[in-house]
């Protein structure tokens, strides 16, 4: 009996202490690292150029003054409908200054000045006339005499002399008179078309619509003066639209006309459109961090149906992107999960919970996914974003699952 109790306890106390080995063991052995993991895929790859660019009218008008004009108020709206040739608005001459009571004073005086000049040049117009005539006569008579021998040669000459510069006195009376009237004529226009005074109608400017469209902007629409060349109002066809983008001058050089362009983020669903001309010659541009940057202006078409993009009017925020290249099926990973050591490209395969660097080979990256030509199969597991702490087999383990927020179920 006695030796049964005694077998009875060896076995108890063997297995407290493989208990207790165990929980040793268990308590004093790696733990493995917490790591995020994703599943090698096979499936579709783009790569793209992603930036914001904004709507535009292909065709836009802008009309300008022709000449320094007053323009009246302009009864458009920016969005009515316009037709080729219609009259939009018509420029008129710019109002006369008002004059004050002492301008005005000084004004009448010049007339009354201006008026008595001329009398007087017209009263010199009838004695030059008077000399003229008389120089006439005495020519006529000298000539008579001089057929009958009854005066000399000279004295033939001194009469056609006396009568030239009589006309020519004449002549010079007329052009003196001439002027005073004009004269006249100036400062009473002064009054005449002063803004005190009621001026007649004169002949207008129109500005007429070049194309078949809507108004789409209209800088000032009250009345005001404007200068040669300011800027009246725009028109064009929103039913034309193009897209503007500026990329990165390093982006702009893997862009070509016809490159595919897909529109997103623009309040509807996805547009396509086509590459129809990246610009030869760029700009700089400070970014919103303050950094210089070379940027080029790329256009792209709509290749949708315009019905699909009927809403976009002209200067609408859209997100372009330029797919430099696309296949359907290719071998993928996500592109956190890449890293260099030297001068390959390496990632942490996941082996039966113990990671496996190893050497990959990397085609196209795509942003957020990267092509892998050689090294992965799909199916396998990699680690993403790896830790410096991670190292080749060390024990690796997914996360521990996110706590319930306080107050939850």
């Amino acid at each position: 009996m006695t030796e049964k109790v005694s077998a009875r306890k060896k076995i108890w106390l063997l297995t407290l202490a493989a208990l207790i080995g165990l929980l040793l063991f268990l308590s004093f052995r790696p733990q493995p690292l917490p790591v995020s993991m994703a599943a090698v895929e096979r499936g579709p790859l783009t790569v793209t150029v992603e930036q914001e660019g904004v709507t535009r009218v292909r065709h836009r008008f802008e009309l300008t003054a022709p000449v320094a004009a007053y323009a009246p108020r302009i009864s458009l709206e920016v969005g009515d409908p316009v037709r080729a040739g219609q009259v939009l608005l018509e420029l008129q001459p710019t109002p006369s200054t008002l004059l004050d009571a002492r301008t005005r004073a000084q004004a009448e005086a010049r007339v009354a000045q201006a008026q008595a000049v001329l009398e007087a040049e017209q009263a010199r117009l009838r004695a030059a006339q008077a000399t003229q005539e008389l120089a006439a006569q005495e020519l006529q008579r000298a000539q008579a005499l001089f057929q009958r021998r009854d005066i000399s040669e000279s004295a033939l000459d001194q009469a056609q002399a006396t009568a030239l510069q009589a006309e020519a006195g004449l002549r010079a009376a007329r052009f003196s008179a001439e002027a005073a009237r004009e004269e006249l004529r100036s400062v009473r226009a002064v009054l005449a078309y002063s803004a005190g005074e009621r001026e007649r109608p004169l002949e207008a400017v129109p500005v007429v619509a070049p194309v078949e469209g809507q108004v789409l902007e209209i800088p000032h629409k009250s009345a005001h003066v404007v200068a040669p060349g300011a800027l009246l109002l725009s028109v064009g066809n929103p039913g034309e639209l193009e897209v503007v983008v500026d990329v990165l001058s390093s982006d702009a050089v893997q862009i070509r006309p016809g490159m595919l362009v897909r529109f997103e983020r623009w309040g509807g669903e996805t547009l396509t459109g086509r590459v129809r001309t990246v610009q030869p010659s760029g700009f700089t541009k400070i970014s919103a961090l303050g950094v210089e940057e070379q940027r080029v202006l790329v256009v792209a078409d709509f290749t949708s149906p315009p019905s699909q993009w009927a809403s976009l009017g002209d200067a609408y925020r859209v997100e372009a992107s330029f797919v430099l290249w696309e296949e359907d099926e290719v071998v993928k990973v996500p592109a956190s999960a890449l890293f260099r050591d030297a001068r390959e490209w390496m990632v942490f395969v996941v082996e039966g919970g113990v990671a496996r660097k190893r050497p990959v080979k990397v085609g196209r990256q795509g942003g957020l996914a990267a092509q892998i030509l050689e090294g992965l199969t799909p199916g396998e597991v990699v680690i993403t974003y790896p830790e410096d702490a991670i190292h080749d087999g060390a024990a690796v383990g997914p996360p521990p699952p996110a706590a319930p927020p306080p107050g939850g179920p």
